[in-house]
């Protein structure tokens, strides 16, 4: 029996064209994170008026939900289909919404660019974590916000994450993560430091309900085992 391939990218350019119908369970369920996402994010800054960096945005998602709350929006994510599916939509939905194609470790902004980057389902699929770390406080002005969510490298972590969601429920197309790559807070607070910024709260990311169509409803929780969220500041010159 072949092995199945891990932290497999390709998944989100072969649904691209998918990606705005709702067809496709596992889509959907990257559609509903984004309410639960910002039930928290939505605390911690205002974004009105704000430039944001939806860094590893897809199909766009995050990116419109960002920008209807009245923020300056560009995404990013090496995807290129997918990129162009974001475009698209936003185009379709008149969102101005700039969309590049690009990866986290060689970002194609100036210094002091964006007043928050946001990072959700990114920093777990990353091939250097320490270098994606450092661009976004490069392109983050001072005083800026990152505010991101990452999987645990738990036992608990890889059960839900690839054994129940990918291999049993289907609720992600198997090979989507690796294992390997997921990240204790601990070591994602030493890396954030290292990088210039200063680490913040977290605080959980999990299932708190069901849709009429059986999908999971997402929202913050105290359990930090398996997802988790959490921000980090760039220190302000002054």
């Amino acid at each position: 029996m072949t092995q199945t391939a891990r932290n497999d990218l390709t998944i989100y350019d072969a649904v691209a064209d998918d990606w705005w119908s709702d067809e496709l369970r596992w889509v959907r369920t990257l559609k509903n994170m984004v309410p639960g996402r910002l039930a928290w994010f939505d605390r911690q800054i205002d974004w009105q008026g704000k430039a944001v960096l939806d860094l590893g945005c897809a199909g766009g998602f995050m990116a419109e939900a960002i920008h209807d709350r009245g923020a300056t929006v560009t995404g990013i994510d090496p995807a290129r289909r997918a990129i162009a599916a974001a475009r698209t939509h936003a185009e379709a939905t008149l969102r101005a919404i700039r969309y590049d194609t690009g990866v986290g470790e060689r970002l194609p902004y100036r210094d002091a660019s964006f007043d928050a980057v946001v990072c959700v389902d990114v920093l777990e699929h990353v091939r250097d974590l320490d270098r994606v770390l450092a661009e976004v406080a490069r392109v983050l002005k001072p005083g800026g916000l990152f505010l991101f969510d990452t999987i645990n490298r738990t036992l608990l972590a890889r059960l839900a994450v690839v054994t129940m969601a990918e291999d049993v429920l289907r609720l992600l197309p198997r090979g989507t993560h690796d294992p390997r790559l997921f990240i204790k807070p601990a070591e994602l607070r030493e890396g954030l430091a290292a990088a210039g910024l200063q680490p913040g709260r977290m605080t959980g990311l999990g299932p708190r309900g069901l849709t009429r169509r059986g999908d999971f409803t997402f929202g913050p929780l105290p359990l930090r085992s398996i997802i988790y969220m959490g921000l980090a500041h760039k220190p302000d010159r002054a």
